[in-house]
């Protein structure tokens, strides 16, 4: 990856404002495109774009590849002649500062049962092949999504190993059976990938043509839950029953003291290696096409993961076991060459994590908020850069700076202080002015560290089960009198 300073928000999708209760790639994610190119920022990062799972959250889906369908823009359903306006004048008063899932869900499910329907009364023929054309490139991976979506939906939400056997365990007969059966909600699903993905890249085109990139973010792990596990068993360590054997988690750490237990199934790279890495490698590649970057979260897991007993209540007790990692990206290095990929190693890393990372010339982070949590050899202080970073004030499981300020204690806020010294501003400008001042290659901030929002704005509190990926911005908020901060820090410290 280009060594060079650059500058980027940290800013979901589904967080844009919008009035149909929840962000999309519509007309409000092309208005930030245009603050963000006014601003000369040239980096915008957003979380996992996956049909959120359990929880909500965009980390456990339940596709690696397919788009959430409700972040498709009802207003580009309209300008497409999908949709009438009385459709969109049905939407229901949203709450405009947090997301409801459930409501948001009721509702778009109806607008985009009409858009398909009329899709197949009325599209013309161009229409038609792209949709086609579509069908045929994505097939590898959205045959099995859309049939296992389908499906789950006739069980009631049910977990694919309680399925019937034949279908659990994927039976050909059966599922050539059952798909004929399905084949209009099968086709249905492929249509939502296609609006999907038809409105995604439009908006990746304009971006980049206003000099703004994209960093997508991967999670090393895919849900139980989720069609890839089901159509891939054997790349997983389940037992005969489909249950999970050992799952995903991290040893206890600054966020949660028993350790996160994430629940997910691990990989079986045994498995893996004997296909060459095909599905992590197609994983990665598919990423690589939809952003410019990808930013692998739980990156020590490529090299070693935390493996615990799946009856387990929490992570305390795990193990850690190899992974196959090192092979995996020197194969994808010899197809791809350069490698535009971000390692989040955070957490405990170890020396073989940090040959993985280096030997591949993969940036790592750095988080100005656990900057503190030590003396003044910590390695997230900006004076101990080394190597190449990529700095952030926090992430999307911190919380904001300003919250975060507020609620630390004196001791800690005076040994914090003397960095502040020659700085001016809130404490969130002082921080951002840090990291953009730092040697790191590149500086991002969540955008509600931009708006100086408190804890009420955090996107997501590790180990708590509910009220999180509910944040949403105001449409009020985004002003080119907000982001004028940025742009002068950006002109201040060539970024």
């Amino acid at each position: 990856m280009k060594s060079e300073r650059k500058n980027g928000i940290l800013f979901h999708i589904s967080s844009l404002p919008s009035k149909y209760g929840i962000g999309d790639l519509g007309k409000e994610a092309y208005k930030l495109v245009e603050l963000l190119e006014s601003s000369s920022v040239k980096l915008w990062q957003l979380l996992p774009l996956g049909p959120n799972g359990k929880g909500n959250s965009p980390y456990l889906a339940f596709s690696a590849f397919a788009g959430d369908p409700l972040y498709i823009s009802p207003d580009m359903l309209y300008e497409w002649g999908l949709l009438e306006k009385m459709d969109l004048s049905s939407a229901p008063r949203f709450n405009k500062s947090k997301i409801d899932f459930s409501e948001v869900k009721l509702w778009k499910q109806i607008i985009f049962e009409k858009a398909w329907l009329n899709f197949s009364k009325f599209a013309d023929e161009p229409f038609r092949q792209e949709f086609q054309h579509f069908k045929n490139e994505h097939g590898w991976w959205l045959s099995d999504y859309s049939f296992y979506t389908t499906h789950r939906g006739k069980t009631g939400g049910l977990y694919w190993n309680k399925w019937e056997s034949e279908l659990a365990f994927r039976n050909p007969d059966s599922i050539k059976k059952y798909i004929e059966a399905y084949s209009s909600e099968i086709e249905y699903h492929n249509f939502l990938q296609f609006m999907f993905f038809r409105q995604w890249f439009r908006l990746k085109g304009f971006a980049n043509n206003k000099g703004v990139e994209i960093i997508g973010d991967m999670p090393l792990y895919v849900s139980h839950e989720s069609s890839d596990v089901w159509s891939n068993q054997h790349l997983f360590m389940l037992d005969d029953k489909g249950e999970p054997e050992l799952v995903g988690g991290v040893p206890p750490d600054y966020f949660c003291e028993d350790g996160q237990l994430w629940g997910n199934p691990v990989f079986n790279w045994d498995k893996l290696k004997q296909t060459n890495y095909q599905w992590w490698i197609a994983r990665i590649n598919f990423n690589l096409h939809m952003f410019n970057y990808v930013r692998i979260d739980h990156f020590r897991g490529l090299e070693s993961f935390w493996a615990v007993p799946s009856e387990a209540e929490n992570a305390i007790n795990g193990i850690w076991m190899p992974a196959g990692g090192y092979e995996m990206l020197y194969l994808l290095r010899c197809q791809r060459g350069d490698l535009p990929l971000i390692a989040e190693d955070l957490g405990i890393i170890t020396p073989e994590v940090e040959k993985l990372r280096d030997d591949f010339a993969l940036p790592g982070m750095k988080v100005l908020q656990f900057a503190f949590l030590s003396d003044k050899k910590n390695e997230h202080l900006p004076h101990n850069y080394n190597g190449r970073n990529v700095a952030y004030t926090g992430t999307h499981d911190n919380d904001t700076i300003a919250g975060w300020w507020k609620n630390l204690d004196n001791h800690t806020k005076n040994k914090i202080r003397p960095y502040l010294l020659n700085q001016k501003g809130n404490i969130a400008e002082r921080f951002i002015g840090m990291i953009w001042s730092s040697s790191a290659e590149w500086a991002i901030i969540p955008i509600q560290d931009l708006l100086i929002q408190g804890s009420e704005a955090r996107m997501n509190i590790p180990g708590s089960p509910d009220g999180n990926w509910i944040f949403r911005v105001r449409k009020r908020q985004l002003t080119i009198e907000a982001f004028q901060f940025i742009k002068k820090m950006n002109e201040l410290y060539n970024r």
